[in-house]
């Protein structure tokens, strides 16, 4: 009875002891064999709630058991959690998402000297959120600089999301996020601020495109946990998150047709090929050889038969911001040339997304597919 009584009283290594110390211990018998035993009241309420967590996250119902952490366990009445599939966590095109928005916040706060790591440690308390936001709309928040307490991290973050919805309004979707979740570190409430922030402001980055996740979610209704699987699509295509809903034929050739894509490919290679070879240039890589710029200047140069003055682009670009440029001068060629305004942003094509450097190539094979 001694070492069962002793295995109960183990603490778990991941647990801390503070936890089994938050409430005022109550003594209650529970009967042993030929004697009385005595095991705090405390304890075995956490005990049990744990395998509770455990139990609702491991029933037959999941698709596969995903881990809680104890404190994750220990929910108010109506409360939930969200915890992100490990399976989904190591997505290839997850982390890719993860990765792509840190270095653009990292990138557009550089002046800051701010460096974030992992987001939902660095952006939960709001400070971060605030002057991601401030660059990128210009704006000063009336908030504190520096809050220590959870009132004040809420508070503020209340003010930048209410700065934030006041900027989405327009487009009339429903927030995916609320104070609570992001102060509470939910990821995917964290990632799909983010990406919303990246559309509206037409971020210079290509966010991978169809990322979804699932995720479990534990909630608290009279005193039983229960736990639900539901899939997070945190992505759809770069045309969808930036409002444009209309389908077109590239749409439906990479959708349904893949097999013609590269029929579609090299078409376009022998049409761009018959006026570059005039300038002993040759393209053989539509996405890579046009994602800086350069080509694509020099076309329409010689299908409008001008010569374009070489301190308008760059002709060896090195930075991302001069590809960028680049693309988008060869944008503004094209509508002085009577074109319409091309559906791909310039990040996009150089990103090397191959659907967009399609789009804009097509524009100018229709228009000049006769010149010689």
């Amino acid at each position: 009875m001694r070492d069962r009584l002793r295995g109960l009283w183990a603490v778990p290594k991941h647990r801390p002891m503070s936890t089994l110390l938050r409430k005022k211990s109550t003594w209650t018998e529970v009967p042993g064999k030929g004697r009385t035993s005595h095991l705090p009241t405390s304890y075995l309420q956490v005990s049990d709630l744990q395998e509770e967590g455990k139990n609702a996250i491991n029933s037959p119902m999941c698709p596969a058991p995903v881990e809680v952490h104890p404190e994750d366990s220990l929910l108010e009445e109506n409360e939930e959690r969200t915890v992100i599939d490990p399976t989904s966590r190591d997505d290839p095109r997850f982390k890719e998402l993860v990765k792509v928005l840190i270095d653009w916040i990292n990138d557009v706060l550089v002046e800051e000297r701010i460096i974030v790591k992992q987001l939902e440690e660095d952006l939960y308390d709001g400070q971060v959120l605030q002057k991601l936001l401030e660059k990128l709309a210009d704006c000063k928040l009336n908030v504190a600089e520096v809050t220590q307490s959870e009132i004040g991290q809420k508070q503020k973050l209340q003010t930048v999301l209410e700065a934030v919805q006041e900027l989405l309004r327009p487009h009339s979707r429903p927030l995916q996020w609320t104070v609570d979740s992001i102060h509470g570190k939910n990821l995917v409430a964290i990632l799909h601020l983010l990406v919303a922030l990246a559309m509206h402001f037409r971020a210079p980055i290509h966010l991978p495109e169809h990322v979804s996740v699932q995720v479990v979610v534990v909630r608290k209704r009279e005193g039983l946990l229960h736990s639900s699987h539901v899939t997070e699509e945190l992505t759809t295509t770069t045309e969808m998150m930036m409002g444009r809903f209309e389908r077109d034929a590239f749409d439906t050739l990479f959708d349904h047709a893949p097999d013609k894509l590269s029929v579609v490919k090299k078409s376009l290679i022998t049409f761009v090929n018959k006026h570059l070879n005039k300038l002993n240039l040759e393209v053989t890589e539509l996405e890579t050889q046009f994602a800086d710029g350069v080509y694509l200047v020099l076309l329409m140069g010689l299908l409008e038969d001008y010569f374009v003055p070489l301190h308008n682009f760059y002709l060896t670009p090195d930075s991302f911001d001069q590809k960028v440029h680049n693309v988008s001068f060869a944008f503004e060629l094209m509508l002085d040339g009577g074109l319409k305004k091309p559906k791909a942003r310039p990040e996009d094509v150089v990103n090397l997304d191959l659907k967009s450097t399609l789009r804009v190539l097509y524009n100018l094979f229709t228009k000049y597919k006769h010149l010689e």
